[in-house]
């Protein structure tokens, strides 16, 4: 087996040259909107949160952003907390969570589906996070309408 002649990578070591930039860093013009859906699993895959970073870097330049859960996307915006509502049971547990409620304290709003949360998932509205604005089903056709017609950039995501 031959030798192996290069030293091993240690804490600090860069893989990738993290700080080149190739595309320019858009900003929103005055008045631009975003919209981001999730229609996924808490949980089952690193989507959601992938989704909220990327809200929150919307509303970060500039844009007047707001997230849509619907479907099962519903459960990304339900209290979590174990063995009590906000406690942590492992790193990472309150991830989503805990960016939900960055990105409305940054000027972001976030929407959930009453249908899914009721019908679907068996959640009431108290089972939301503060902050979160509950919908009626009719309105999540709607509020995605509206976000067209005012040119807004909408980014969709679904998992099954």
């Amino acid at each position: 087996m031959p030798a192996v002649d290069k030293p091993a990578h240690k804490a600090g070591d860069f893989f990738v040259d993290y700080e080149e930039k190739v595309f320019e860093d858009v900003k929103a013009e005055p008045g631009e909107k975003a919209l981001v859906t999730f229609h996924t699993v808490a949980f089952e895959g690193s989507i959601g949160l992938v989704n909220m970073l990327q809200a929150t870097r919307l509303q970060r330049k500039g844009f007047e952003t707001s997230i849509l859960l619907y479907g099962p996307g519903v459960t990304l915006g339900i209290q979590r907390g174990f063995p009590t509502l906000g406690d942590e049971a492992f790193p990472g547990h309150l991830a989503v969570n805990k960016q939900i409620k960055k990105f409305m304290e940054e000027g972001g709003k976030v929407y959930a589906c009453r249908f899914a949360l009721q019908a679907l998932y068996g959640h009431g509205e108290p089972s939301l996070i503060e902050g979160i604005r509950p919908i009626s089903p009719l309105d999540v056709l709607d509020i995605v309408l509206l976000h067209r017609r005012d040119n807004a950039f909408i980014l969709d995501t679904w998992t099954v």
